[in-house]
């Protein structure tokens, strides 16, 4: 079983996500022995955003970098993305890799009957880390976002780790800290 851990906070040691993120990782690999984890850090690691040239494939070296990006993605059975919320929405470097990730007729195709995702029988773990209290608001695009593009591409396994109100008061950080720790869920163990 392979796991692919995507972290996209800025914030470095200080990220709620990033905690959160490696705690995840951490307790699938120990539920899980032989489990392979590939890591992507997208604040230290960024993936340039698209454009034309992109689509084009103008440069060789990105080519390669869309499409190594695309397979590992493609080779995932568990995708863990670390996602904190910035200004409502998802940073900007999580979409430069969701836009290398839903491609026409790898990850999702056109039919007579609307697109179908391609992507299917994946799990996703959104670690999702908010300053303020946004579930179930009018404010949190960035949960409404994630499930419909996932669902898209085929991802409809989905389930969402929050840390919200963590800009509140230390007290706040560490509360939802805690019950953020507490959520984290555990693969099924399969029957021998």
């Amino acid at each position: 079983m392979k796991l692919l851990h995507i972290d996209s906070s800025a914030l470095g040691a200080n990220s709620v996500t990033r905690e959160l993120s490696a705690a995840v990782a951490t307790r699938w690999l120990d539920a899980l022995p032989g489990l392979s984890i590939d890591y992507r850090d997208l604040d230290a690691d960024p993936i340039p955003h698209l454009t034309g040239r992109s689509l084009a494939g103008a440069d060789p070296a990105e080519t390669e970098a869309s499409a190594h990006i695309l397979q590992q993605f493609l080779d995932a059975d568990v995708i863990v993305l670390g996602v904190p919320m910035y200004n409502f929405g998802i940073p900007s470097t999580l979409k430069a890799w969701i836009d290398r990730v839903a491609v026409a007729g790898k990850t999702f195709r056109y039919t007579a009957d609307g697109p179908e995702g391609l992507a299917k029988g994946k799990r996703a773990i959104i670690v999702s880390g908010r300053g303020g209290l946004h579930s179930g608001q009018p404010s949190d695009f960035q949960e409404t976002y994630l499930r419909h593009v996932l669902g898209f591409i085929g991802v409809t396994d989905v389930e969402f780790v929050r840390a919200e109100g963590v800009a509140y008061s230390p007290q706040h950080r560490a509360d939802a800290l805690a019950a953020a720790h507490a959520s984290i869920p555990l693969p099924q163990r399969q029957a021998a």
